[in-house]
């Protein structure tokens, strides 16, 4: 077993190819051979979001704190809150983010397929990034 501490892999900011606003990695991580799952802790500011992607084994989202928005490409833009567990298939199109005026934090956690655990795709507009409709 080992444990990897707080604070003892550095933080870096989500590249603009890939987020939109401002978004912080940290806590990132990476199990040993013969595993092959990783993630990091995903910090977006209000408004901030991720770019159209897929996963190749797909991939889950666990909300850990503020108000969020996600979205599977041909569904609805949803809430996502502190607490709550998204699943994303494999290869499905889709993105996430804070919420306009309030940020979001989620821990994001996938698995490699021959090495690779994301293809990203282009910018969510902003005609896209919309709030829910509430019923």
């Amino acid at each position: 077993m080992t444990v990897q501490r707080n604070g003892t892999t550095p933080a870096a900011f989500g590249p603009a190819d890939y987020f939109t606003g401002r978004v912080r990695i940290e806590n990132g991580f990476k199990s040993s051979e013969p595993g092959n799952v990783q993630g990091a802790l995903v910090i977006f500011e209000p408004g901030a979001r991720s770019n159209w992607h897929t996963h190749p084994l797909g991939q889950t989202l666990i909300v850990a704190s503020g108000v969020g928005w996600h979205q599977c490409e041909g569904g609805p833009v949803e809430e996502i809150r502190a607490g709550d567990v998204v699943q994303c298939n494999a290869n499905h199109r889709h993105w996430h983010g804070a919420s306009a005026t309030v940020g979001m934090s989620h821990w994001a956690v996938q698995e490699a397929l021959d090495g690779k655990v994301v293809e990203w795709m282009e910018p969510v507009t902003d005609e896209q990034y919309q709030p829910p409709v509430r019923d």
